[in-house]
């Protein structure tokens, strides 16, 4: 799948989006990697908000004016990762631009397969992006999915992850640093 047919499954969905994101990290790059390096050196992270990020600026006008719903399973480690201690900090941005963050520990959940995004995954107009990535988190690709079965198989696995999380701010009061 080409960049532009995944951005443009952002653009085309009616009703929800859901993320899972379970591996340890990412290779980021761009400002991404910047705020990450601020992190794991204990400097503040730059600020992102719906004015100064297209992605969460996104999130906000959809939810805000289309009744869109953004929502994403993140799945910790105990100890969390490095980058996974960052991205709970930095999921506080998109937070408040509109997206429901959830947030599970590893030990409770099975092994789920690739990460992915769903789009009206209860919908006949569901589709689904499964993301390709190394075991070190280096992007690779993805691979758009249509096919009904393999949706409803991706829907389980959305109705699962749900379940066995909790929002991020109810697992930041449990423990803040995520550990």
């Amino acid at each position: 799948m080409s960049g532009e047919t995944f951005d443009s499954l952002f653009e085309s969905f009616e009703h929800t989006v859901f993320r899972l994101e379970a591996l340890p990290g990412y290779d980021v790059g761009g400002a991404d990697a910047e705020r990450f390096q601020a992190f794991q050196e204990g400097r503040p992270l730059s600020v992102r908000s719906v004015r100064t990020s297209p992605w969460l600026a996104r999130i906000a006008v959809s939810t805000a004016t289309a009744g869109k719903a953004w929502s994403r399973v993140r799945v910790v480690d105990s100890p969390p990762s490095p980058y996974q201690q960052y991205s709970l900090q930095a999921y506080r941005e998109s937070q408040a631009a509109g997206e429901e963050i959830l947030i599970a520990r590893r030990e409770a959940v099975d092994d789920w397969g690739s990460d992915f995004w769903l789009f009206d995954g209860s919908t006949p107009k569901a589709r689904a992006a499964v993301m390709r990535y190394t075991q070190d988190g280096h992007f690779q690709g993805f691979d758009l999915v249509e096919d009904p079965t393999l949706l409803a198989q991706l829907w389980q696995v959305h109705v699962m992850a749900v379940t066995n999380a909790v929002p991020l701010n109810v697992f930041l009061a449990e423990d803040p640093t995520g550990a």
